[in-house]
């Protein structure tokens, strides 16, 4: 099976110990080890890190190093002081057996030095939970480039329409996939505002969605005029921002092959489908995994992206 390199935001589980409960004193581990009503804090000057992995649809592996496993162990709901509620992925690395670390995913907004009471521990739904968050969407209102050249808010879009595709011309849209989320944590979407990259309008979008950019100069020392970057690796707070705060309807176009569309003007992936997005999507039974093509490869790492202004560099390194 073909590997989907992709990264997510973590913490370690050390960054939240028990300070109340059976385990009082312990970090956070697995599901087999919790205690339900326990309460953990998140450690004030916790941080969260990228996670490489490489994904077959089966299985995760670490990207780098010994390619450890990486198990999908269990998804929490934890309640904090206020009676908001923030689910958290457990992710476990494993090397012959033994675990070799634990993971937080955090599916929400989760708040320095704040304590949470763990009140549902649920393992069916955590694979499930991972490919909705691994995946990219658009938000209500994007435009997206037709066949004809028009554009049209990704919302009026249905299955059959002809979408203009960077790669093949005019293609099919298979299906249209919906999820409405809090616009939390990971789940708040980056807004690329009118003109960042040359674009006419606000683009809001996921923030593990990929964008396309052509550089002229290679200015983030890619080695290739062509880099997939992620929308939150572009954040700076100027021109491109996270927007907190209520719920957002995200939309997924999924073609037979994973594209190069335009949205908004500015190229960015349509949905890829593999074994485990398939199951996060309601007609799964009717998908097909994609192929690997070109441009999957040219993603730009978190750890690779200079700390620099970002969007500003591609701005400058696409503009003719």
């Amino acid at each position: 099976m073909t590997d989907h390199a992709l990264s997510v935001d973590i913490y370690m589980a050390e960054d939240f110990t028990a300070t109340e409960g059976v385990r009082i004193g312990d970090t956070i581990s697995f599901a087999d080890d919790l205690v339900m009503d326990d309460i953990y804090r998140l450690h004030p000057h916790a941080r969260s890190s990228d996670l490489s992995l490489l994904d077959n649809g089966e299985s995760l592996r670490r990207a780098h190093g010994a390619h450890n496993l990486v198990h999908i162990d269990s998804c929490l709901t934890m309640i904090a002081p206020d009676g908001g509620t923030q689910e958290a992925l457990v992710l476990v690395e494993v090397s012959d057996d033994i675990a070799k670390a634990i993971y937080i995913l955090p599916l929400g907004e989760f708040v320095l030095g704040t304590d949470y009471r763990l009140i549902g521990i649920e393992r069916h739904s955590a694979t499930t939970r991972f490919a909705q968050a691994a995946g990219g969407s658009f938000a209500h209102g994007t435009l997206i480039t037709m066949g004809s050249g028009e554009m049209r808010p990704i919302e009026s879009l249905v299955a059959g329409d002809q979408i203009l595709t960077r790669d093949s011309g005019r293609q099919p849209i298979k299906m249209v996939g919906q999820c409405t989320l809090r616009a939390t944590g990971r789940f708040a979407p980056v807004v690329i505002t009118k003109g960042a990259l040359h674009n006419e309008n606000d683009l809001v979008l996921r923030p593990d969605h990929r964008l396309l950019v052509y550089q002229r100069e290679d200015y983030l020392g890619a080695g290739r005029a062509e880099v997939l970057i992620k929308a939150r690796h572009l954040i700076d707070n100027t021109t491109v921002i996270r927007r907190k705060g209520g719920f957002v309807d995200y939309f997924q176009l999924v073609f037979d092959e994973h594209y190069i569309i335009f949205a908004e003007g500015i190229a960015a992936e349509s949905h890829l489908i593999d074994q485990r997005s398939r199951s996060a999507l309601a007609q799964n039974g009717a998908l097909q995994n994609h192929t690997p093509r070109n441009h999957q490869g040219y993603e730009i790492q978190g750890n690779l992206v200079p700390k620099l202004d970002v969007a500003n560099l591609l701005r400058r390194a696409s503009t003719g």
